[in-house]
């Protein structure tokens, strides 16, 4: 038995609430990722490897995350969950910047990774349920909705880096930005058309029976897989760029532009994403996807060799974080789309369960890279993720479910 619900406000007016909201986590994401050399820096962190163990919090948290929703949602609702989880993410961003010590560090860190995976969670749930409202695949402009907010956020970021302003007033400012964007949004919010019970008989049938387990639906499987080596790309751009330009390059503060430069791609693809699915299936998107992130990493790892010119291999390490930009933008919308046209399984469960395989990518690329980076270098690093993008295209080009 279902029970629809009919929304109380426009669908215009819903989805804006919804883009709102992954603007805002856009921000102090964005935020948090431009201030990486400063946090570094400040907390005297010298060693790539203690570098990479702090980032490593940060997936354990996105870790803890998964059952608590998985709990909460068929509880309180995604519009709730948003609610706790955005606020929760704010919060986390200011106390970054003003916990006393690494342990200090640490602990917020592990938090900004809690509300991060609930935030991704609960609001792409919400992104889907508009997407059925509409009744079209509208769910990439969402993200292109959340790029922007980054890029606006990185350029803040650059902005104050050179203004020389503090980490405790940029993150101040930005915690009060996304907390005022959802007092002004939260009403606005929908939740599934679909009650409990009926809920857990979709599950029931999406699952196939063995020997007491209960096993998802393979296209989830084979998207959650995808999901874990995109995630591995998304941290190691997300953890690494601007360092990868500090130390690598050795370039001033004014041409860090690494994670600036990733950024603005990404929302450029995210962008194009919806045009990109009139020319080609959503499968081959995710194959051109695999192909740019492996050919943007071999770009910015190997081919700043040839030149000792700075300003040189500022340009091609740009130009290499521009392909990776551009493939790692569609892979996650694209995903997400996948389930709403293909799954059985309730948008909400079959997020959880995705979540769950893919929630291995973050816990991989800190500690890989930071390893790496410590023993061999970061351009060996970037080497060895290159063959990530491969990997995507394998699983894509092999993966049954996809072929239907």
């Amino acid at each position: 038995m279902t029970s629809e619900i009919q929304p109380v406000y426009s669908k215009q007016r819903i989805r804006y609430a919804v883009l709102s909201l992954f603007i805002a986590q856009g921000l102090c994401f964005a935020s948090w990722a431009s201030r990486l050399p400063d946090i570094k820096k400040d907390f005297n962190v010298e060693s790539y490897l203690h570098y990479g163990l702090l980032m490593f919090l940060l997936p354990i948290g996105k870790f803890v995350a998964i059952p608590i929703v998985g709990f909460l949602l068929s509880r309180i609702g995604s519009k709730k969950i948003v609610l706790i989880s955005i606020v929760g993410f704010a919060l986390s961003l200011f106390a970054v910047s003003i916990v006393p010590g690494i342990t200090g560090l640490g602990f917020a860190l592990f938090l900004f990774g809690v509300f991060w995976n609930m935030t991704d969670i609960s609001l792409n749930t919400q992104a889907i349920e508009v997407e059925r409202i509409y009744g079209k695949s509208i769910i990439a402009t969402f993200h292109a909705g959340w790029s922007l907010a980054a890029c606006i956020g990185a350029v803040i970021g650059y902005i104050m880096i050179n203004l020389n302003i503090i980490t405790f007033y940029h993150f101040m400012a930005m915690t009060a930005v996304a907390i005022l964007i959802i007092l002004l949004n939260y009403k606005y919010l929908q939740e599934p058309a679909v009650v409990k019970e009926s809920e857990e008989a979709q599950v029931e049938k999406a699952q196939v029976k063995t020997k007491g387990f209960h096993i998802p639906e393979t296209l989830l499987i084979q998207l959650g897989l995808v999901w874990l080596l995109a995630l591995i790309v998304e941290n190691t751009m997300f953890d690494w760029s601007d360092v990868y330009f500090q130390s690598v390059i050795k370039a001033p503060e004014s041409l860090q532009v690494g994670f600036l430069v990733f950024m603005v791609m990404m929302f450029t693809g995210r962008m194009l994403a919806n045009y990109a699915y009139t020319i080609w299936r959503k499968k081959t998107v995710l194959q051109i996807a695999g192909t740019l992130i492996f050919m943007g990493f071999i770009t910015s790892s190997l081919f700043i060799g040839y030149s000792d010119n700075m300003i040189v291999q500022v340009i091609i390490t740009s130009v290499g974080f521009m392909f990776i930009g551009l493939g790692i933008s569609c892979v996650v919308p694209t995903i997400y789309s996948l389930v709403g046209d293909k799954a059985k399984t309730p948008v909400g469960v079959a997020l959880t369960i995705m979540s769950s395989i893919s929630f291995v990518g973050p816990f991989v690329s800190p500690l890989l890279v930071g390893a790496i980076s410590n023993t061999y270098g970061p351009k060996w690093a970037y080497l060895v993720i290159s063959l990530v993008g491969l990997c995507i295209i394998t699983v894509v080009s092999f993966g049954k479910s996809l072929r239907k």
